[in-house]
């Protein structure tokens, strides 16, 4: 699974929409040394992997995917649905560590 597969660095800025801060990623952050990201709809595990590594410099070990359906929420008589997101779970491997309350330099 080492292969090395070269992605171009303007598509890896794009993989990464944002980074979940939530009390579940909380929870899983601090028990598995797992970071959960915000992802686009159409990236791949690989590039996932390839972006976290280029953007924070750490290691990841794996990256688990979950797709997660909006949800139908409705105003009055208007029933709608929001956006479905797709996020990334990734592992880091022992030692490494992304902190997203220090200030951007």
């Amino acid at each position: 699974m080492n292969a090395v597969i070269k992605h171009s660095e303007e598509r890896l800025m794009k993989v990464l929409l944002a980074p979940v801060v939530s009390e579940k990623a909380t929870f899983v952050a601090e028990k598995n040394e797992q970071v959960v990201f915000l992802v686009s709809p159409d990236a791949t595990k690989p590039e996932i992997r390839a972006a976290v590594e280029l953007l924070f410099k750490v290691q990841v070990e794996s990256v688990q995917v979950v797709n997660r359906q909006g949800k139908h929420k409705r105003a009055g008589r208007f029933v709608g649905r929001r956006n479905h997101t797709r996020r990334a779970f990734v592992c880091l491997k022992p030692g490494q560590e992304i902190n997203f309350t220090e200030e951007a330099k």
